[in-house]
């Protein structure tokens, strides 16, 4: 009993959990009926912003400082207050002051206008039947249980319930384009006690109550009851579903205005569930980044530790201690030498702070958001057809395009264009192909299965005639200027076939219709008989038949299912009027229910779905899109894994699969199917598929042709395989020998997948020991999980909705698109953001490690060695603009040579720019630039009389000389990392250095009142008054571009002609091979 209790408390979306009741038009029930218990609902208002005017502030500053850098920088800035510190609190205050702000005023203008969209949404007019009249209000002053009318056009201000509509048969029409991008209509249907309903006044003398389900976001599922009060009679109770619920953001097609109520309002509805925040994505720069503010923490804490140590070792002697000039206070002289050697280490993380790069992540987010732009504006990306280019969903991932190692990608609609077209049809074996001649069976059991399955045809679906309509902005049944009408559904399939048999079979078609009855799903053909028609996948209906031609359709379904076509299977059975009555009885019974609905349906759908006798199939075409084969070409020659998941048939998919090139007539297929598992058991099939994938592995170290390898596996293996066992070892666990499977094959086809085992695919390759990035690309519902659980997700915004596209990180219009996508875009944001990451961290080397060894010579005493303005604008206005222009323009390579050769994505793939190596090569580049800065000026200093006049230059001096020597030498490596130079470019690097020279100028060159003492007046002049001084500039300058000289010779004369040779096309290699009989060699 407590397990009953415990299980119904905590059930999820398939269980009942809780209910509320409404009342329509806000009337209490009779006295005879239940107790009147008014409950509190949200009103119409939706809140898709974070912040409030007043929140604003606490709340931002709050998930700002939960950054390690920003409260690092915190931090800092309180200990510069709080104690006496070499440098002002200026110089850590202001850049995390100029950092937080525009961190803030971003997310705040962001916030901002989702404010404005909330608003025009809250303020769209409604109409509202109160009183036997209609009353327009704001959306927002909506509550649950208030009626509505909609016109046709208009959208649903929240979710309702359909009461009556203008047309006779109580139904409506809706796309839910809005909501989840799917264009096709839709029908929806009110209750038969409630659509006599038709004028405001009938709808306001409605008296019933509502019971259903609490909210929950599943767009496909809703659990409720009607009950209808009458006088002196007894409530009616009528179930409501799916059908009857009217989803907010839907539009009302087709239909003249429909009478609703209010079920769900505000934040409650189905579209606000649905649309909620989705998971946090982090790119792999992202973590690499933060694994090197720690290193750099260390280092930080480590020359704190140094420098304390070495103070303490030097001041050991009382001379030094406390020198004649430097008298200490009694309250110094009593102070605790372990306080005082903590104080002095604050005051050492104060003074070298700066080589954690606070401005870093704020040039990264400018950089990404900025960046993202060019894929919205490529031109290249815009699809002429459907109007639309690339969309940016989010900008936090653009590097992550450059580093994809698997992509997962769905068939329909994704690589297919889902256009149907009807090619042919299968009736007891004979086939029939439209438009061609076809020899007539003359037998009565044929035609009257040839009857059946037309009517079958004719019958099971849910097309309309719709006359001339403009949907996204492209009106649809005009021809030669003239309205016609053309079929519209919720399936491209069902069109294809109403289609293919309206021109084929016309006489078929309008007879059908005509004895059609739409109150019930089961079709009178005599008085009191009745046959139950079904329609569906081979796997559904074969098990299910029990008589008809089973094996000469099945080898028709097989065929067809090879040669890449969707196939359906027709059925049907007789039901005797007593069977009729029990099944109605039961479907009656089930959905009325409110606690497990679903499961009762099924039940009593089992008892009605059997003993089918088979009457044909038919096949559907799905076009491969345009270039769809050349970009899974592509893919895979840039080292990426393509995977196809799809709910299709394994013949069908792997035909798809074979005109795709993503399997090729050389490669072997592996299957690990269900069929095979029945013949084998499933431990055997795969350690005998392991033995032949491994033993090729170990003759491909030989000179043996490498055999290329091609997996399929269909659901029912994969739950198999993804089972946990119940033992710790043995035999039952077999992911690991599956991933070693899959990493051995260069492609993987994964048929018969629901979206959920889709999404445990990619858990399952993004958890395995690689950690490999992987990206997953779909166009409808059911791919919207796998697009959340992988590292980067991209929709299509095609036939099956833009639901995919509103729930992915980018959005593309077509496959075709993708290349560009990773091999360009991907390519060129990964070189960039990884260079702007390991910049920062070199300047930040480069600037601080002088302030390091001048400790050195300055007694420990934590003298600065920059004035406290150059430590400030160091990276705030010296060398940042550089490095974001830089890694928002920057192409080390052509576009063409970047889709021309697709091995290029290769030389980035790993995070190969950001691995250890590099960043230690970076960092000893600081290093050694940071010594020579300090011991060139240091020894340049040797000789004091530098000026003409015979006047000594001071510390000051000599800490401008390494700054402007720093300055510079940073800048010109950022221009001699540049290869694709604009005006832009020269305007911001020759401009930061000028810059820097006027403000240098100024700071010192006039008297500012502000300041309490001024140590830099006059030392910049005095400085560049001085020849040697401008000598050792250039010179030291010069010796520090060294390194970097040498490379970028060495990379053009022995790197870079391999790399040519390797970016020229086969052809072009083969004829030169041909034309030179001796090695071939390039003058470059």
């Amino acid at each position: 009993f407590f397990r009953k209790d415990l299980s119904t408390f905590c059930a999820g979306e398939e269980y009942w959990v809780d209910s509320r009741t409404v009342y329509i038009g806000h009337k209490e029930p009779p006295p005879a009926a239940e107790a009147y218990i008014p409950q509190r609902y949200p009103d119409n208002r939706i809140v898709s912003s974070k912040y409030t005017l007043w929140n604003f502030i606490p709340k931002n500053l709050f998930e700002q400082f939960r950054r390690i850098a920003n409260f690092y920088f915190l931090l800092i800035f309180l200990v510069q207050l709080i104690i006496d510190t070499p440098t002002s609190p200026v110089t850590s205050g202001l850049p995390l002051f100029f950092v937080i702000t525009v961190t803030a005023i971003k997310q705040g203008y962001e916030d901002w206008l989702r404010h404005k969209a909330d608003c025009s949404i809250n303020e769209c007019p409604v109409d509202m039947v109160q009183q036997g009249t209609v009353v327009r209000t704001q959306s927002s002053k909506l509550r649950v249980g208030d009626v509505v009318m909609v016109r046709e056009d208009e959208t649903f201000p929240c979710d309702l319930i359909l009461l009556s509509s203008s047309r006779g048969d109580g139904t409506c029409y809706v796309t839910t384009t809005s909501l989840d991008g799917e264009s096709s209509h839709k029908t929806y249907y009110a209750v038969p006690d409630t659509m006599a309903f038709k004028t405001e006044q009938e709808v306001d003398s409605l008296h019933a109550t509502i019971e259903c389900e609490q909210p929950q976001p599943d767009l496909y599922k809703f659990v409720g009851r009607i009950n209808i009060y009458k006088e002196r009679e007894d409530p009616i109770a009528r179930p409501l579903g799916a059908e009857n619920l009217l989803l907010r953001g839907a539009t009302l097609k087709n239909t003249g205005h429909i009478y609703a109520v209010a079920i769900y309002t505000g934040m409650d509805t189905k579209m606000a569930l649905n649309y909620q925040s989705k998971s946090q994505k982090r790119s792999a720069v992202e973590k690499s980044m933060n694994a090197f503010l720690i290193v750099y923490l260390c280092i930080l804490i480590s020359k704190a530790v140094i420098n304390t140590v070495l103070k303490y070792a030097w001041q050991w002697s009382a001379d030094r201690d406390e020198p004649w000039y430097n008298h200490r206070t009694e309250i110094d002289r009593e102070r605790h030498v372990v306080i005082r050697a903590f104080t002095d280490f604050l005051a050492f993380m104060v003074l070298f702070n700066y080589i954690i790069p606070v401005s870093m992540y704020v040039t990264v987010e400018m950089q990404k958001f900025l960046g993202s732009y060019f894929i919205a504006w490529d031109k290249d990306m815009y699809d002429e057809e459907l109007g639309v280019g690339a969309q940016v969903n989010t900008s936090d991932l653009n590097e992550e395009l450059g580093q994809v190692e698997y992509v997962f990608t769905d068939k329909t609609g994704t690589l297919t264009e889902n256009n149907m077209e009807f090619i042919e049809c299968c009736v007891d074996g004979h086939v029939y192909i439209p438009h061609t001649q076809c020899v007539p069976v003359c037998t009565s059991v044929y035609q009257c299965h040839e009857d059946l399955f037309f009517r079958a045809l004719c019958l099971c679906h849910t097309v309309q005639a719709k006359e001339e309509e403009t949907v996204d902005s492209i009106k649809r049944g005009i021809h030669l200027g003239k309205p016609t009408s053309f079929y519209i559904s919720s399936s491209p399939d069902e069109v294809a076939l109403v289609e293919g048999n309206t021109h084929s079979y016309k006489q078929h078609l309008i007879h059908i219709i005509m004895d059609r009855n739409s109150e019930i799903q089961m079709y009178t053909i005599k008085p009191r008989e009745y046959l139950l028609f079904c329609k569906g996948a081979d796997t559904s209906i074969f098990p299910r038949v029990v008589s008809g031609k089973v094996e000469q359709v099945r080898a028709r379904v097989e065929q067809n299912a090879v040669e890449g076509l969707r196939t359906l299977c027709v059925a049907y059975r007789s039901l005797s009027p007593a069977e009729y009555e029990e099944a109605c009885h039961q479907l009656s019974d089930a959905k009325l229910a409110l606690k497990d609905r679903e499961q009762r349906l099924a039940q009593a759908y089992d008892l009605i779905e059997r003993d089918f006798t088979l009457l044909g199939a038919t096949a559907v075409e799905d076009r491969l899109q345009e270039k769809a084969a050349d970009t899974i070409e592509s893919l895979q020659k840039a080292g990426m894994k393509v995977w196809v998941l799809t709910g299709d048939k394994m013949e069908t998919a792997a035909a798809t699969c074979y005109a795709s090139k993503l399997f090729r007539r050389s490669t072997q297929i592996l299957e690990l199917t269900k069929k095979r598992t029945e013949e084998q058991s499933l431990h055997d099939v795969l350690f005998d598929l392991s033995r032949t994938v491994l033993r090729q592995r170990s003759l491909s170290g030989l000179s043996v042709e490498c055999q290329d390898y091609g997996l399929i596996i269909d659901g029912a293996t994969l739950s198999a395989v993804l089972k946990p066992s119940p033992e710790s070892s043995g035999s039952g666990n077999y992911r690991e020998i599956f991933l070693e499977i899959c990493r051995n094959c260069s492609a993987v086809l994964c048929c018969r997948m629901a979206p959920l085992q889709k999404a445990q695919i990619v858990k399952l390759i993004k958890a395995s020991k690689e950690h490999p990035i992987t990206l997953a690309i779909g166009d409808g519902a059911n791919d919207v999980s796998m697009i959340l659980e992988a590292h980067v997700g991209i929709g299509i915004m095609g036939k099956e909705g833009r639901q995919a596209a509103r729930n992915s990180d980018y959005a593309i219009p077509k496959f075709k698109h993708l290349k560009k996508m990773l091999l360009v875009h991907g390519h060129f944001y990964y070189i960039r953001i990884a260079e702007l990451v390991q910049y920062f961290f070199y300047k930040n080397v480069c600037f601080i490690f002088p302030q390091f060894l001048y400790q050195f010579f300055c007694g420990f005493s934590q003298q600065p060695l920059y004035d406290t303005a150059y430590l400030t604008l160091y990276n705030i206005s010296f060398t940042s603009l550089p490095i974001l222009l830089y890694s928002l323009i920057e192409k080390h390579i052509s576009i063409e040579m970047l889709k021309r050769d697709p091995t290029l994505y290769k030389d980035v793939a790993k995070n190969a720019l950001l691995r250890w190596p590099v960043f230690l090569y970076w960092t000893c580049l600081g290093l050694f630039n940071a010594c020579i800065f300090f011991f060139g000026a240091y020894f340049l200093f040797d000789n004091t009389t530098f000026t003409s006049n015979g006047q000594m230059f001071g510390n000051w001096t000599f800490g401008t000389l390494v700054f402007t020597v720093l300055v510079f030498t940073v800048t010109l490596k950022l221009a001699l990392d540049t290869h694709h130079w604009t005006w832009i470019n020269h305007f911001v690097i020759w401009g930061s250095l000028l810059f820097y020279v006027i403000f240098s100028l100024l700071w010192g060159g006039i008297i500012w009142p502000f300041l309490n003492y001024q140590r830099m007046y006059y030392v910049f002049m005095q400085m560049l008054s001085s020849g040697p001084a401008w000598l050792g500039i250039i010179l030291l300058i010069a010796i520090s571009l060294l390194p970097d000289v040498v490379k970028k010779v060495l990379c053009r004369t022995l790197i870079c002609p391999l790399k040519l040779v390797r970016m020229l096309n086969y052809s072009q290699v083969k004829t030169l091979m041909r034309t030179t009989s001796t090695q071939m060699s390039f003058p470059f």
